[in-house]
């Protein structure tokens, strides 16, 4: 049990090296997006139960410009990135 979860944070461990295969990037930007579609679907249940959700309109333009900048300087650095 001890050496599957030290593998398991070993793996979390690596997202941070910067040798590593993973865009960060854009697990930022998804993240923030499932956040986006989860407020979507709570308001679409709440609604349907007849109440309001309030949602403060700075943290979900929040949520907007972290997923448009984040999906935004992946694909510039795509773009412009090193050529191998």
């Amino acid at each position: 049990m001890f050496n599957y979860l030290k593998n398991k944070w070993m793996g979390f461990k690596n997202l941070f090296d910067d040798d590593n295969n993973i865009n960060e990037k854009s697990v930022v930007g998804f993240l923030a997006f499932a956040i986006m579609v989860i407020f979507a679907f709570a308001d679409l249940l709440t609604g349907y139960l007849g109440k309001d959700l309030v949602i403060n309109e700075f943290i979900y333009d929040s949520f907007v410009w972290i997923v448009l900048g984040a999906f935004g300087i992946a694909e510039v650095g795509k773009v412009f990135g090193k050529k191998e």
